[in-house]
């Protein structure tokens, strides 16, 4: 089972910075062979879930308010580390995710980027697509909003 934390940029250690970063890097860069910016300036308006496994972060999100990233709140850089993935915990993060949403934004609309080949994924969390797909970074991506 995760420990799910959730901390605002500045409440995050040195240390939970360097190993979320180098998970998103590990699994966006690396795994998906991307070339991308994931550093990109927005860390810091974002809420971090960070999910933990005997102290070490397997699974993390990110999450944005109204208007700081789409015009509804969203949730980004989904990730799993590439070991854990059987156990299930993009559903415990995410599932954290959307509960922190409620709890600090106040809302239930959320509008993510989603990989198309995980729309199904997306689907089981009550994610249903909009607009057409479109490439992102050289990855299908596609629009997808919450309905509660």
């Amino acid at each position: 089972m995760l420990e799910i934390k959730v901390k605002t940029f500045q409440e995050l250690t040195t240390t939970e910075l360097y190993n979320l970063l180098q998970l998103r890097s590990e699994v966006f860069v690396v795994e998906q062979d991307c070339v991308y910016q994931d550093i990109d300036g927005k860390d810091q308006k974002a809420l971090h879930v960070i999910g933990y496994k005997n102290n070490k972060i397997v699974a993390y999100t990110r999450l944005f308010k109204p208007g700081d990233y789409f015009n509804l709140s969203s949730i980004g850089r989904v990730v799993v580390y590439k070991n854990e993935r059987q156990y299930k915990y993009g559903y415990n993060i995410m599932e954290a995710s959307i509960k922190a949403i409620e709890e600090h934004y106040n809302t239930t609309e959320i509008k993510i980027s989603a990989q198309c080949y995980l729309k199904r994924f997306y689907n089981n969390l009550n994610f249903f697509e909009i607009g057409e797909e479109y490439l992102e970074d050289g990855i299908p991506h596609i629009g997808m909003l919450y309905k509660k």
